[in-house]
């Protein structure tokens, strides 16, 4: 896969027994952003179901000790077969800006344009700016919404009363992230 990371850190789809180390790390990689109610709703977020039905999609990074450094979970929608949901990425902080992320993503992007995705879609919340300018750098654009939160569009109570999301899309070409290629082929 082109989706290459860092020396020393190697990538494999997920086990349910990877689920309580994955929520083990989820609060102190967000630096507990949102307080209580937001280390909560991550919490929810990652259900062990994810690790049972859609680990083929989904992958986990650990370094040569086997600690857990990042992880992508996604799908391919089944109502909309043409899209590629991120449903949530982590990063351990130690690695931000080295291309973790970015690396996961592009697995994700060639695993489900394999099976027919030509779209990704992911959201995130108003408050997470790191987020908002890491998917625009991917090039997502930002879906338009109803209002809006330091001048990023929202959907208000996306995912109910006062849980309101930035939502992302990006068009795969060739199914890969814009650029990639043009990326790869200059290193």
């Amino acid at each position: 896969m082109t989706g290459e990371l860092p020396p020393g850190l190697s990538a494999r789809h997920p086990v349910p027994d990877d689920h309580g180390r994955v929520v083990a790390v989820v609060d102190s990689w967000w630096d507990g952003l949102g307080g209580p109610d937001g280390t909560r709703q991550r919490a929810l977020l990652l259900s062990r179901l994810f690790f049972e039905h859609f680990s083929d999609s989904s992958w986990v990074v650990e370094d040569a000790a086997g600690e857990l450094r990042a992880f992508l979970v996604g799908f391919l929608s089944s109502a909309q077969p043409d899209v590629g949901y991120v449903h949530f990425v982590g990063v351990d902080p130690a690695l931000h800006r080295q291309g973790v992320a970015g690396a996961l993503y592009r697995r994700f992007a060639e695993h489900v344009a394999g099976r027919g995705a030509r779209r990704l879609s992911c959201l995130t919340s108003p408050g997470n700016a790191t987020s908002v300018r890491f998917h625009r750098g991917l090039g997502f654009a930002v879906v338009p919404g109803d209002d809006a939160v330091d001048c990023v569009p929202v959907h208000c109570d996306h995912d109910g009363p006062g849980l309101h999301r930035v939502l992302f899309t990006l068009t795969l070409e060739d199914g890969q992230l814009p650029g990639w290629r043009s990326r790869s082929s200059s290193t």
